[in-house]
């Protein structure tokens, strides 16, 4: 497998295998984004692609590992693992990230775009209504049960991709970016009824100034702002179950679409 014989004989072969298989595995988790979050150890990522690994080489005994791993054909063999991973993952990273930046516009609406904080899924910064979009966004992933979907089509596209034709092509590879703009349009279905909302207060609170120029814009636009955002959010809290949901479910179809001959 290696070119190293440590005397363990099948053992030892099926140890090579399954890390081998978990390879793709780990790369998917890896770029996922609730998977592959911040605040999840390392050592349960490891401990979970090394679960599934044990359980799709007991699945697909088909599957096997290049004779020779630490060879070109062999590395070849683990970019394509690895490649398969990573699309798969980063699917679900574009659906994820248009909560976040839904979140942007109405903080931008309300005055809010300086209150950031620490993303513990991420890693990076996120405003106070981006971290709140995730965690609902998150909750609704795992009630709905789509983390399972997600990893019953990671364990599809072994068969599917089978070690040495993990080539994707280019045509996957457009049909991958052309999810963003996907992204760009829930962001906008999303953010929409807040940000009129926020529209009418700020035409409302223009309409003040120039009537009574005596009255303090700044004093008097802020606070309405903020208030009637947070207004709309409650309102349109049904809303946004509904398009969370859509929005999971496409998700879920374009990493399907990622797989499919």
């Amino acid at each position: 497998m290696i070119g190293l014989d440590f005397g363990l004989g099948a053992i030892e072969q099926d140890f090579w295998r399954a890390a081998f298989l978990m390879t793709r595995i780990g790369a998917a988790l890896f770029a996922a984004p609730f998977f592959g979050a911040a605040s999840v150890p390392v050592t349960v990522r490891v401990c979970m692609a090394w679960a599934l690994a044990i359980f799709v080489a007991a699945w697909f005994p088909q599957v096997t590992a290049p004779p020779a791993l630490f060879s070109v054909a062999g590395l070849t063999a683990v970019a394509g693992e690895v490649l398969v991973g990573l699309a798969l993952g980063f699917v679900l990273q574009i659906a994820f990230a248009a909560p976040t930046l839904a979140a942007e516009l109405i903080s931008g609406g309300m005055g809010m775009s300086m209150a950031v904080a620490a993303d513990p899924t991420g890693g990076g910064q996120t405003t106070a209504f981006g971290q709140y979009f995730t965690i609902v966004l998150v909750l609704i992933f795992l009630s709905v049960g789509a983390h399972l979907h997600w990893i019953a089509l990671l364990v599809e596209s072994y068969r599917v991709f089978p070690p040495g034709e993990t080539w994707l092509g280019a045509e996957r590879f457009e049909l991958i970016a052309s999810f963003a703009g996907t992204m760009f349009e829930t962001a906008v279905r999303i953010a929409l009824p807040v940000t009129l909302v926020l529209l009418l207060v700020q035409v409302l609170t223009g309409v003040l100034s120039r009537s009574a120029p005596s009255l303090n814009l700044f004093a008097l636009g802020l606070p309405a702002g903020v208030l009637a955002g947070i207004a709309a959010l409650i309102v349109a809290a049904p809303l946004l179950y509904d398009q969370f949901g859509d929005l999971i479910g496409i998700s879920l179809d374009q990493a399907e679409s990622v797989i499919a001959r």
